[in-house]
């Protein structure tokens, strides 16, 4: 497998990767807007950096959205800090280490960006991927911790990358 920037041609696959690896993982939860916010990868292109994992064949596996800094698409606000959002794994490629490739890639890019902290949200019920993260490096961060108008609580994760 290979992790890097995502190419405009492959928008279209890495926004039904996205969706579908959301809904196995919220199923009739998920709202249609969030199910939207989620498909806008073209929105996203040029505001924060899409990092892809392809297969040998070129095939998109998954996907993640680096945040390179304070901006759009950001909750935090320090300059020495980055954040990651919609970690995404095909449900058919689950299990073959995309995931950890695409977070230890974040972690990678923002350390050599000179970042002290690479930031996400989770919530509970994402078990595989707070374990996943745990792996990486990051521990919790309950101070960061978010409740979302709807009810859905946001835990908080924080890894130390750099300095």
């Amino acid at each position: 497998m290979t992790v890097r920037d995502a190419r405009q041609d492959e928008f279209a696959d890495l926004a039904a990767v996205t969706l579908a690896a959301y809904r196995d993982l919220l199923g009739p939860a998920m709202d249609a807007g969030y199910a939207a916010e989620l498909a806008d990868v073209d929105g996203r292109a040029g505001l924060v950096d899409l990092l892809v994992s392809v297969d040998e064949a070129g095939t998109v596996e998954g996907g993640v959205v680096y945040i390179p800094g304070p901006g759009p698409m950001a909750w935090f606000h320090g300059e020495d800090e980055a954040g990651l959002r919609m970690l995404a794994v095909d449900p058919g490629a689950q299990g073959r280490g995309v995931g950890t490739a695409l977070v230890v890639a974040c972690l990678a890019r923002a350390a050599g960006a000179g970042k002290r902290r690479l930031l996400l949200h989770t919530t509970a019920s994402m078990t595989a991927a707070r374990r996943l993260y745990e792996r990486a490096g990051f521990r919790r961060d309950v101070e960061h911790d978010h409740l979302l108008a709807g009810g859905v609580a946001l835990l908080a994760y924080v890894a130390d990358v750099g300095q």
